[in-house]
């Protein structure tokens, strides 16, 4: 592993090679460590910054291999599994020199967070499953297919309506990065709470929004299914389980489920945002993340 001469914890962006692969990260904030993972897969990392928790916490926001401005995988855009990422999470958390970290997951992140929490416990104080769930697969699928139902009907008479259920239907087709920006962009309006009605707070996300096609499949094309409810009882750090109401996609059945199957955990529902609550519910959200990484867990020094 070779790393840059800065300190890495400096504020600002960093680069630092693992198995021969650059992984970039960027640091903001200040407090104790949390390490942000980004979803997706595939999806840059801007989207998750978090300034208000920033003023309480040292955010490491990775650019998760394969996106954005990290290196690829030589089976790009296959290969990117949760042990691949793990790895790659173990390696970073070592350059930056603490003995633990708090680790916050979103959306597909999240799967990687208690993946990594499962797996090197030694170097996690806590996790946050910010809109995750125990499983991927058929089972979750009917899950998002009957919120976005609920969605549609919701906004039957939106003439913005049909571009997003298109959006979603385009997912199975997607091939490369202009392609899996354009349907994560056709997908936002479904991803808020209340997306239309506060257009003007969400657009520049929309727009600005980037994003890189992972397959979703292993080095030997196998796809990767998730099930980790046989294993999260066996969880042994802190947890937060954080949700929006409005979650289509990884909701509150999930998020009551993670915190039904983890020991000790904590859930928090934000009642008013869907999948993006530092975004939707910045104060509340940054209120309960702060509160959970003060609160006693092991330390970070």
């Amino acid at each position: 592993m070779t790393t840059s001469a800065t300190s890495p914890l400096a504020t600002g962006t960093h680069t630092v090679e693992i198995d021969g692969v650059v992984q970039r990260y960027h640091v903001h904030g200040t407090g104790p460590v949390c390490v942000a993972h980004s979803g997706g897969p595939g999806i840059d990392w801007e989207y998750l910054r978090m300034p208000v928790l920033e003023q309480h916490l040292t955010i490491v926001y990775p650019e998760p291999i394969g996106t954005g401005t990290s290196g690829h995988l030589p089976s790009h855009p296959h290969g990117y599994t949760r042990t691949r990422y793990s790895r790659f999470l173990e390696a970073l958390i070592e350059h930056l020199g603490v003995s633990t970290v708090h680790l916050l997951g979103h959306s597909h992140g999240g799967f990687v967070a208690q993946y990594h929490a499962l797996h090197h416990p030694e170097q996690v104080a806590g996790i946050v499953l910010y809109e995750s769930a125990p499983l991927t697969g058929p089972e979750h699928g009917a899950e998002a297919m009957r919120q976005v139902e609920l969605f549609a009907a919701q906004h039957a008479d939106h003439p913005e309506l049909p571009a997003v259920l298109a959006a979603f239907q385009a997912i199975a087709t997607i091939s490369d990065d202009a392609q899996m920006t354009a349907v994560a962009r056709g997908l936002i309006p479904a991803y808020f709470a209340d997306y239309w009605g506060r257009e003007g707070e969400f657009a520049p996300l929309r727009s600005s929004l980037r994003a890189t096609h992972i397959s979703g499949l292993d080095e030997t094309l196998s796809p990767q299914v998730i099930d980790d409810r046989g294993d999260l009882g066996s969880l042994t750090v802190p947890a937060l389980v954080l949700v929006g109401r409005h979650d289509v996609i990884c909701g509150v059945r999930w998020a009551e489920e993670l915190h039904r199957l983890i020991p000790g955990s904590e859930l928090l529902i934000l009642e008013k945002s869907g999948h993006f609550g530092h975004i939707e519910e910045p104060e509340a959200f940054a209120q309960a993340v702060t509160r959970f990484v003060t609160s006693g867990a092991r330390g970070t020094a």
